[in-house]
């Protein structure tokens, strides 16, 4: 866990979160599904003025009117309070009853007349021997509102279909004008500046255009009992505006990171003229080097602070500007260089950073091995061994501290490639082992998929030993979840080498080039000449094997 000391702002404590219930109404039509989407008041305290589903808070008479629904043996109690609410707040909100007679026939016009919007709703129910139809109510998905803001909720978002012969009408106090909306039509009107939606109903959307029918959404939902996804959203600053994420999106694990209580004062613009402090002790410097192999550019780090000096991770190329940024970024005090292997985008500027330091910090990492391209030669001042510590301390505000970083060998990128744990902040840099946003190349001879895949092993069990959180990348954000992030990764690469293993079955006498359009068919092609470099990769590690293995 990152140390309070070293988080760059003062925390504070997000607003306590409210039960409630929302509902995608959802009928079919010839063009696709449509979704029932209703105006919030102009004067509502959250999201006015929003298009959102039908919804609101749960109260305690909807978890004592279980007795009055149908539920399925799978729903679980929340779940069935939950639907029981969204049931609930449809019939306020929008008129619409979920509920059916005891000879299985849903409930009418008549007896949605014979209700009050504004009596006790279950109560009412039960007078006119109607069972609420919580069974045919089901969850997509779990939304919790983002910590930044002053009102937040932990709200299911479900589903059902529309009832037959209802029709929707606002209630005029809350809700205005209902309106049935294709998801990819409230999104494009979004855009166009004319339905305004928030972050939570974009993404809703959006996975909801997934889906043909109605039924393929229920029998979705109905597989598992539980949510499809879940996520509270994180917000940061991009060209000036507060943009939010979701947990599997690229920046989510550096703004948990950097703003852990949700404030919204990181910037996530990549430029190389200035460094982006993530943390009291750690800077991020970007070099101007961004292309297809490089996302946004090769990330050089900076570990320490001015009472301890810096350990410089990765100096990138030998880009004069870059190396000067870096060298005035630790104001000169650099006690160490480390390379976390020798490609040309981390190790060529190394030396030059070197020679504009007082002391000569000691270049340190592992040496190329014979297996390396001609331009990724490089030889440290003095090789690293492996769980060595480097250790960085001082006397600062608060007294004595200290910044260790235990050295951890991971080849398989490349012959020499290793790690970095800073220890006490549970933070993995892990050069191109793993990146945020794309997987690492594995080039053959100097890189080995067997290796490589060891290596991530032990990268997961260095998360469970130092309680590593998040993962500091030398290409793309700060990556969140840390072991999560490495057994995806894992799981990614075997699933992609049981299709090269299908190619290889299919075309048992086919080239590099015919296996790789079918192993990466999911990959543009224009990449196919880099991806090719890892099939071969992953070739000889399945020739390897022993038979059966395969």
């Amino acid at each position: 866990m990152v140390r309070p000391t070293q988080l760059l702002y003062a925390q504070r404590a997000p607003a306590p979160v409210r039960p409630a219930a929302t509902v995608l109404l959802l009928r079919d039509t010839p063009t696709g599904i449509e979704v029932l989407m209703t105006r919030r008041s102009m004067t509502a305290s959250f999201a006015p003025g929003a298009y959102v589903f039908p919804g609101g808070g749960v109260d305690t008479l909807d978890a004592a009117a279980h007795a009055q629904a149908s539920h399925r043996p799978a729903q679980s109690e929340l779940h069935l309070t939950q639907a029981i609410a969204a049931i609930r707040e449809s019939f306020e909100e929008l008129g619409i009853l979920l509920a059916r007679h005891g000879d299985g026939a849903m409930a009418d016009a008549s007896d949605i007349a014979a209700l009050d919007r504004k009596a006790p709703f279950a109560a009412q129910c039960a007078a006119r021997s109607l069972r609420l139809a919580a069974a045919e109510v089901f969850v997509l998905a779990h939304w919790i509102t983002d910590r930044d803001l002053p009102r937040r909720f932990d709200v299911p978002f479900l589903v059902a279909r529309m009832p037959q012969g209802q029709t929707p009408v606002a209630d005029e106090a809350e809700q205005f004008e209902p309106v049935w909306v294709r998801p990819a039509d409230a999104l494009s009107r979004h855009q166009a500046g004319s339905f305004f939606i928030i972050f939570p109903t974009i993404r809703t959307l959006e996975r909801l255009q997934a889906f043909a029918t109605v039924e393929a959404v229920l029998t979705a939902c109905a597989a598992t009992e539980q949510p499809l996804w879940t996520s509270c959203p994180r917000a940061g600053l991009l060209a000036g505006r507060e943009v939010r994420y979701m947990e599997h999106e690229s920046a989510y694990g550096e703004l948990a990171m950097v703003c852990p209580d949700g404030q919204i004062m990181h910037h996530l613009d990549w430029q190389s003229e200035h460094p982006v402090a993530l943390l009291k002790n750690v800077m991020r410097l970007t070099a101007p080097n961004p292309g297809a192999m490089t996302g946004p550019g090769t990330n050089s780090y900076l570990v320490g602070d001015p009472a301890t000096g810096y350990i410089a991770i990765d100096p990138g190329p030998a880009d004069p500007e870059h190396v000067e940024r870096l060298w005035r970024a630790a104001g000169g005090q650099i006690r160490f260089i480390v390379c976390t292997h020798s490609h040309p985008d981390h190790s060529p500027g190394a030396r030059p950073l070197q020679a504009l330091c007082q002391g000569h910090p000691p270049i340190l990492g592992l040496p190329s091995e014979s297996t390396a391209r001609a331009h990724s030669t490089f030889t440290p001042d003095r090789s690293l061994q492996n769980q060595e510590l480097l250790v960085l301390t001082g006397k600062g505000p608060e007294g004595e501290i200290t910044h260790t970083l235990q050295v951890i060998f991971t080849p398989g990128h490349a012959a020499n490639h290793l790690c970095l744990v800073l220890l006490e902040d549970g933070l993995l840099f892990s050069g191109d082992h793993v990146l945020n946003g794309s997987t690492t190349v594995v080039d053959p001879p100097d890189g080995d998929m067997t290796a490589y895949l060891d290596s991530l092993d032990r990268l997961s069990a260095a998360c469970d030993a130092h309680a590593i959180e998040f993962i500091l990348p030398a290409h793309g954000h700060v990556l969140g979840a840390a072991k999560g992030a490495i057994a995806w990764l894992k799981a990614h690469r075997l699933q992609r080498e049981a299709k090269v293993i299908a190619a290889m079955r299919a075309r048992p006498d086919g080239t590099l080039d015919d296996w790789v359009a079918l192993a990466y068919d999911d990959v543009p092609p224009r990449m196919w000449p880099v991806a090719a470099r890892s099939l071969l990769a992953h070739v000889e590690r399945i020739r390897s094997l022993p038979p059966g293995n395969d």
